[in-house]
């Protein structure tokens, strides 16, 4: 999303030393019941955020009233990002964690030197992925932002740094600087001067058109070795340590809140020029999150979008929901609302494994419950189906029942995606966890990132009964799912992630 004029880095000259890069700051406080969580609060230039025209998604614009590090700490590559350890080994990005040892480099007197440096923060985020291809059969996968050291400077896929500043571009034909895959005695490098050659060039740099999570860590040194190649460290963690904020852990939770954020949205919506389209909250960062519970954030903007005539929809993993149902209804008297549950996984013991630190199924089914007793349509995603993990009769039998029994209006049903770049991730999950499970999805994907037409058309065989068995066999009608959640005016359905 685009965040004209909500810059984190600009200067803002009337702030408080020590705080003039994160524009409108009114304080920053660690409160009573968030135990390692920090929040920001700023007063925001403006909330309503349009979206790219190159995006597929079926709505125009959001709003986002909390920014949170999974946002703000955008330098991040793939899981399956080999990392040169402090001991001589490769690790899996994914499985770096704080307190190791890793390699990185340091200038002396101009020239480039190994150094064992410490980890002191990892975190995990969701954003767009760039593949790119060098001449040793090196493949990278990162975001446009992450900056890899070329023999020109810190260069990045995308020439963009978060907030849309123009950075330079890594291109073809660039020398990326690096030691090289082919390591041999790795322990032996600390101290080492970075040879001459050590160099390999860029074929290809390819945007995959697809959102995958993404791992990144803070080091000592700034930097560490990723695939072989001298990578960056977060530039938004570094900064905020002048602002006496913690560059380690903590940062992973600390939120920036625009607390003035339904006053600002009101003057927005009133402008003659907005043309009362489709808002939709909760693509970019949970609305009902818990700082919500703190902050009230909502109330507002529900009202200050009802007022304007504006239609809006909600999409949430969040049970923090149920507390303005009241107010939801009352809004839906004046413009369409819409209202949607992203549930993946509906087994306990695998959401614990893949969607880590969100609601609970049970929790997600019962908020669904509670917007149909509120009057509400409520659409329910549940996807992705996970070949041999949760295609059985029994499980999806098992999942739809819940969804029903919940009272949904209609579920949409979609097989896992593997397109380049989540592929990587979730292969590298598999491997991990279920090894045994390897070959076959070997097998099932073994031309792209669509499961073969017979297995669409088994599952869909599958699931039809079932659909019908617990009535969700009807087409899904306008009012009851949030934009992301079923086509819109997309070639095909959206995947949602399973983080």
């Amino acid at each position: 999303m685009r965040w004209y004029k909500q810059q984190l880095d600009a200067e803002d000259t009337q702030a408080l030393p020590g705080l003039t890069r994160l524009p409108g700051l009114i304080r920053s406080v660690t409160p009573p019941g968030f135990a390692g969580v920090t929040f920001h609060e700023v007063n925001a230039r403006s909330v309503l955020n349009e979206v790219p025209a190159s995006s597929v998604v079926p709505f125009r614009w959001t709003v986002n009233p909390y920014r949170g590090c999974t946002h703000a700490c955008r330098y991040c590559m793939s899981g399956d990002t080999q990392v040169l350890m402090g001991y001589g080994r490769v690790k899996r990005l994914a499985a770096v964690r704080v307190g190791d040892l890793v390699y990185g480099t340091e200038l002396r007197d101009g020239i480039r030197h190994f150094v064992r440096t410490e980890v002191t923060a990892h975190w995990q985020t969701v954003q767009p992925a760039f593949r790119v291809d060098l001449e040793d059969g090196t493949k990278l996968v990162a975001s446009g932002d992450h900056r890899i050291l070329t023999a020109s400077g810190w260069r990045c896929a995308s020439g963009k740094s978060p907030d849309g500043e123009p950075w330079p571009r890594l291109e073809a034909d660039d020398w990326v600087i690096g030691p090289g895959r082919g390591l041999g005695r790795a322990a032996a490098l600390a101290g080492t001067a970075m040879p001459d050659d050590a160099r390999v060039r860029v074929v290809s740099i390819e945007p995959l058109g697809v959102d995958m999570p993404m791992y990144d860590v803070t080091t000592g040194s700034g930097d560490f070795i990723a695939n072989g190649l001298v990578s960056h460290n977060c530039f938004a963690r570094g900064s905020h340590s002048w602002l006496e904020l913690d560059t380690g852990h903590g940062f992973d939770s600390e939120i920036v809140v625009k607390v003035n954020a339904a006053e600002v949205l009101a003057r927005e919506l009133a402008r003659q020029s907005w043309s009362r389209e489709h808002v939709a909250l909760g693509t970019n960062t949970d609305p009902y999150q818990r700082a919500e519970g703190r902050y009230r954030l909502m109330p507002g903007i529900i009202e200050a979008l009802a007022s304007s005539s504006t239609p809006f929809s909600v999409l949430t993993k969040g049970t923090l929901l149920r507390r303005d149902l009241s107010l939801l209804a009352k809004a839906a008297t004046a413009v369409p609302v819409r209202l949607g549950v992203s549930i993946a996984i509906v087994d306990d013991p695998l959401h614990r494994l893949l969607e880590p630190g969100t609601a609970a199924p049970r929790s997600r089914l019962g908020l669904v419950q509670a917007i149909r007793q509120a009057g509400f349509d409520c659409g329910v995603m549940l996807a992705p189906v996970l070949p041999l993990l949760t295609d059985s009769a029994e499980q999806l039998d098992a999942a739809i029942a819940s969804i029903a029994a919940a009272g949904a209006t209609h579920v949409t049903v979609l097989p896992l995606h593997l397109r380049p770049g989540a592929r990587e991730w979730f292969m590298a999950w598999l491997r991990s966890d279920r090894p045994d499970l390897v070959p076959a999805y070997d097998h099932l994907y073994a031309r792209g990132a669509y499961l073969p037409p017979a297995y669409r058309d088994w599952l869909a065989d599958r699931v039809r009964p079932l659909l019908a068995r617990h009535g969700l066999d009807q087409t899904p009608g306008t009012r009851d799912t949030h934009g992301p959640v079923q086509a819109g005016g997309a070639e095909e359905p959206v995947q949602l992630t399973l983080l």
